[in-house]
């Protein structure tokens, strides 16, 4: 059926349902959603307030005569007072998961593609050794790591936060499983046309893999955002701190003593921004490449 028909074939499933019973679960469905902003939202107003307003009155949402000293700490522009170094360790993130966004981006796809449609020997105990990596909880491999990393020299070095996190097996799974799915007769067109293999690959295979490529951007980046036990393994100094170590270091009691309530709150929901607006932005082409994925594994 056309796509055009969903919006009507929802109404008809809708008007089923006697009025009452659907602003019932209308009301339900906006109860739940509120149920999950209140978090969000008392982040947001904690980190207007002071800290003795935070500890008194953590649940209202209304800051008593609100303040932004916390961002101003952030940022480096508060007075009389430690500043955070949360610009560095911002730099440190942003630098590390657009590097490592990108490597995955190419890596993923290039071994997708090459475990998708190249034929070479032992292609398939390849693939069963990338089914493997995924199985395997990534704690069981932070010893191993760490002991790699020392044996190299890139202990201690951007080298080491970025180099192990290049290639990911689920990103090779997600891009083989997608060009499985693309008709081989255009690449057997594109070759009679004189095309070779990463000609193919780069220049008639990959632009039609957009909902696939957005994916694992959008899955790619979140995972470097948001990476932690890596870093925690493979940096030791403060100048090596992205997000997530420096804010466990500052949750930690490491930059400043009392609660501080306001400050961790405010670099946390920044923190979280980023990565909110890559989702939203791109959410329409993210739940497309899921279904697409989805339907034709």
């Amino acid at each position: 059926m056309p796509r055009a028909d969903k919006p009507a074939r929802e109404r008809a499933v809708l008007g089923r349902f006697p009025a009452p019973l659907r602003y019932l679960g209308y009301a339900a469905v906006a109860g739940f959603a509120l149920l999950y902003l209140l978090p969000f939202l008392l982040q947001l107003a904690n980190s207007f307030k002071t800290d003795p307003d935070a500890a008194a009155h953590p649940m209202t949402l209304l800051p008593q005569g609100g303040t932004l000293a916390s961002y101003r700490r952030l940022v480096g522009l508060a007075d009389g007072v430690e500043n955070v170094p949360f610009l560095r360790w911002l730099g440190n993130s942003v630098l590390v998961t657009v590097l490592v966004t990108a490597g995955r981006v190419l890596f993923d796809s290039m071994a997708g593609y090459a475990l998708a449609r190249l034929r070479f020997p032992g292609r398939r105990l390849l693939f069963v050794f990338v089914l493997t990596v995924m199985a395997v909880p990534g704690v069981v491999l932070l010893i191993p790591k760490f002991l790699v990393l020392k044996s190299f020299g890139m202990f201690d070095t951007y080298g080491g936060m970025i180099l192990p996190l290049l290639v990911d097996a689920a990103g090779i799974f997600i891009m083989k499983q997608f060009f499985e799915s693309v008709p081989r007769e255009i690449e057997e067109a594109a070759r009679i046309d004189g095309a070779g293999t990463f000609r193919i690959f780069w220049s008639v295979v990959l632009p039609m893999s957009r909902p696939a490529l957005i994916t694992l951007t959008v899955l790619s980046f979140q995972g470097s955002w948001n990476e932690f036990t890596h870093f925690l393994v493979s940096t030791q100094s403060s100048e090596h701190d992205t997000l997530t170590t420096g804010l466990a270091h500052f949750v930690s009691g490491g930059l400043g003593s009392g609660t501080q309530y306001p400050l961790k709150l405010a670099a946390a929901l920044i923190s979280t921004v980023p990565v909110a607006v890559l989702f939203f932005c791109f959410q329409r082409h993210f739940v497309r490449g899921a279904n697409s994925g989805s339907s034709k594994g």
